[in-house]
């Protein structure tokens, strides 16, 4: 439990912190549903430009410090390589 008023302001922070991440959370994988919902339905066009949408979302993701870089940068190759297998099938 906080005691001091410091540690009491830092919970606060915290909470408020933690749900204004958990939001940033939900709209990044809801853009990389919407990706892996236009893949998985065969529509190049469409999960190119799901993909084009979700990238930013990505971006922000990791200058908001909500997810590492190596992270976004892993995804964003793993979808980008599936949209372009796409065009190939």
């Amino acid at each position: 439990m906080a005691n001091t008023p410091q540690s009491k302001k830092r919970a606060r922070q915290n909470e408020r912190r933690n749900d204004i991440n958990k939001a940033r959370r939900s709209r990044i994988r809801t853009f990389l549903r919407k990706v892996e919902e236009a893949i998985a339905s065969g529509d190049q066009a469409a999960a190119t430009t799901a993909l084009k949408t979700a990238q930013p979302e990505l971006a922000r993701g990791i200058t908001k410090g909500v997810l590492h870089k190596n992270t976004v940068a892993r995804k964003m190759s793993r979808l980008s390589a599936r949209v372009k297998a796409l065009s190939a099938a």
